[in-house]
């Protein structure tokens, strides 16, 4: 089976081609260029690997929460191309993908992942690994910094730019340790929706969907000028 993935929740754009043992991946700082940037690269990425779309069996996207555009234009793209090919889709969270990426990273079977959601608020979502996959143990929700609380006792190990937007988050959760350069990206995308799509739990393209967690699409004058950003 081959798949691929993408994700533009953040500044940084990936995409990655998984076949359920290798990964290919490319990933650049496209920040608001995401939209011009994804095709280019992803057409870069099935040259590298000698694919086609065709040849496909499914297309990742990085679901949200995060960026209200970047997940937007990870969500159409994936739909876009997969109505053109009749191919099955699957979303990923990205906090999902944050947690996937420190245990692939630090080996953390237990983590809270939190990324900074603009406006003095932090998306979480806590992750346990559990064999070869994960169990959501809360979330994912959307709270002011000082509001987060670890679902347990611990120990957590704690990973995602919620962090480095809060430092203080990391000693007033009490958790084991922080890695707060953790973001999502396209391989933990993908290899988090292989053993779904393997599954037969691929949606038709149709059916493609972000997921904002914070029901808001745009600020008021007065949090636009007082610099909040979604």
């Amino acid at each position: 089976m081959r798949i691929v993935a993408v994700d533009s929740s953040t500044e940084w754009l990936s995409v990655c081609a998984f076949d359920g043992r290798d990964a290919i991946a490319f990933r650049e700082r496209a920040g608001a260029a995401s939209s011009e940037r994804m095709l280019p690269l992803l057409r870069q990425l099935l040259e590298r690997t000698g694919w086609t779309l065709a040849g496909l069996d499914g297309i990742a996207y990085g679901a949200g929460p995060g960026s209200f555009t970047g997940i937007r234009i990870a969500c159409g793209v994936a739909q876009g191309l997969a109505l053109g090919v009749a191919l099955p889709v699957v979303g990923v969270s990205t906090l999902h993908a944050v947690a996937h990426a420190c245990w692939r990273a630090h080996g953390a079977p237990r983590v809270l992942a939190c990324l900074d959601a603009r406006m003095r608020e932090i998306y979480v979502a806590s992750y346990l690994r559990e064999g070869e996959g994960w169990r959501l143990v809360s979330g994912p929700t959307v709270c002011k910094p000082d509001d987060l609380r670890p679902p347990d006792p611990g120990p957590w190990h704690g990973a995602g730019d919620g962090f480095a937007a809060y430092p203080q988050l990391a000693a007033g959760a009490g958790l084991a340790a922080v890695d707060p350069a953790i973001l999502p990206d396209a391989q933990s995308i993908a290899e988090l929706a292989f053993p779904r799509f393997v599954a037969g739990e691929g949606l038709p393209a149709a059916e493609a969907q972000p997921l904002y967690v914070r029901q808001r699409v745009a600020l008021t004058t007065v949090e636009r000028a007082a610099g909040l950003r979604l």
